[in-house]
């Protein structure tokens, strides 16, 4: 249905694919919660990684960050990064993100979508009935969930689960959706 990968960044030609819990112990190592299903490609020693900001932009200057290790831990890695060698340095990337461009990302499936493709989809009922576009996603502990804005209305939050997102035509930038009563009023 979709590739763990989340986004977009402020440039679409990057996908978030991690973001820093914290630091861990005094060699400046970082505890990642993932944000791809390819960890063992995007996380592996001598990968190349793009910083990102809190807010999951490109970091100014684009700085290239390189996987010196990385190794599991709590449901995320433990990632040692070349250019980042004490604790002191590895706390000032609390909550920052990691970056790779869209194009080095394995190609999604013939039945999946990279997560930073949502974003700006058009959002239409099975009719044809235009219910909003894309304009965020959030993982939550349920599982992904679209925030769409419908014409002239506050946004809505829509699940994204087999259940009420029926197709996701990329090409066409086209998500139909068969929502439960009364979730779009």
């Amino acid at each position: 249905m979709s590739k763990d990968v989340a986004g977009p960044a402020a440039d679409s030609e990057y996908a978030i694919v991690g973001r820093v819990r914290n630091a861990h112990g005094v060699r400046g190592e970082l505890v990642v919660e993932l944000l791809t299903d390819a960890p063992d490609a995007i996380f592996a020693s001598g990968r190349r990684l793009f910083a990102g900001t809190v807010d999951g932009d490109l970091a100014r200057g684009a700085p290239q960050l390189t996987v010196a290790s990385s190794r599991p831990f709590k449901g995320g890695l433990i990632v040692a990064l070349q250019e980042i060698r004490d604790r002191d340095a590895a706390d000032l990337w609390r909550d920052r993100y990691f970056l790779v461009p869209t194009r080095e990302l394995p190609p999604p499936a013939e039945d999946e979508v990279y997560h930073h493709e949502l974003v700006g989809m058009r959002v239409e009922r099975a009719g044809g009935e235009l219910v909003g576009e894309v304009v965020g996603l959030y993982e939550l502990p349920l599982g992904l969930t679209l925030e769409v804005a419908p014409p002239g209305r506050p946004t809505i939050l829509i699940p994204y689960r087999p259940e009420f997102v029926t197709a996701v035509d990329v090409k066409a930038r086209v998500m139909t959706i068969e929502p439960p009563e009364g979730l779009l009023e």
